[in-house]
């Protein structure tokens, strides 16, 4: 179970789980996408907020993990609402097929779960020529935050319902190059490691809920964006790297969270009435939290949107 810090003013630790920060929430009538939700946090998402009511679309890279993870939850609740759709983030085109799919639908969207990302995989490069991590990381979850936008805001108009756009990022964002984001050489292999490649979109995923946070602010929009750390969770995220792997399996259960704990300040963010009409903001363990310097810096965060806005063009 690990170290953890006793409740805040939010009335939860980070040892509090996904399904007691929503205790006596209803999210009856509410529609979420969880990208990533076949595995780790996004799976255990994707369950609490079907538990508590919400209509839950699985947006996952491996359809056949998506369906066999809507099983698990149909199980345990057989009243939940659970639907799989494809998803690659790493390529835009399967974001834009994505989301053209789901506006047919004519499926309303109250919430949107940016949950998936690759950590410190070897230098790559995405179908569309992005390194992978920005790619998949930010890239991706940018575009298809773009293209459903506006179902979004529909959405909060016709239910008078706030939407919200919850962007899991990590404080691996203080772990990055030491101009936070390589503008001019996302691409460029020399002087790439995965770690702060990783870093690097982990900072991206807090720019773009600051900067989407001002703008929808500045429109008058009924909708939020926040990012949050979801604490250092015991998943398969570190399969990419047998030394961090290795470490997991010996004493990361003494430190890490499990999924359940993992999972929290997701929920919490998505559903909890303590955040209604915050945006813009980064949580950590269910309370709000200060990014590093370059995660504030308001000039960078635009920037960062209009380079997203040049590589989904």
């Amino acid at each position: 179970m690990g170290l953890f810090r006793g409740k805040g003013s939010s009335g939860f630790s980070s040892s509090s789980t996904a399904e007691e920060v929503t205790h006596g929430i209803d999210a009856t009538g509410l529609t979420a996408i969880v990208t990533g939700g076949s595995r780790g946090i996004g799976s255990e998402t994707a369950r609490v907020l079907a538990l508590r009511g919400a209509h839950v679309v699985v947006a996952v890279r491996n359809v056949a993990a998506g369906k066999a993870t809507k099983e698990a939850i149909v199980d345990q609740i057989p009243a939940a609402r659970v639907d799989v759709m494809e998803l690659d983030l790493s390529s835009t085109e399967s974001v834009r097929n994505f989301a053209s799919e789901f506006i047919s639908t004519g499926l309303p969207l109250h919430l949107l779960i940016n949950n998936a990302g690759i950590l410190a995989v070897p230098f790559t490069l995405s179908k569309d020529n992005i390194e992978l991590q920005f790619a998949t990381n930010h890239v991706g979850h940018f575009l298809l935050t773009h293209l459903l936008l506006d179902t979004m805001k529909n959405t909060a108009r016709e239910s008078n319902r706030e939407g919200r756009v919850v962007i899991v990022a990590s404080e691996a964002h203080r772990i990055t190059y030491w101009k936070g984001i390589r503008f001019d050489r996302i691409n460029d292999k020399s002087g790439y490691f995965g770690y702060f490649g990783y870093g690097q979109s982990k900072l991206a995923n807090i720019l773009h809920a600051k900067e989407l946070g001002r703008r929808l602010k500045e429109e008058g929009a009924d909708v939020t964006a926040n990012a949050l750390h979801p604490g250092t969770v015991l998943t398969n995220l570190f399969r990419h790297r047998a030394v961090l792997s290795g470490f997991v399996d010996t004493i990361g259960k003494i430190f890490m969270k499990d999924v359940h704990q993992g999972a929290a300040t997701t929920c919490y963010v998505a559903l909890h009435p303590q955040v209604n009409g915050v945006s813009g903001e980064y949580f950590i363990d269910c309370h709000l939290a200060k990014p590093n310097r370059q995660g504030n810096d308001a000039s960078m965060a635009q920037k960062l949107w209009n380079l997203s806005m040049n590589l989904i063009s």
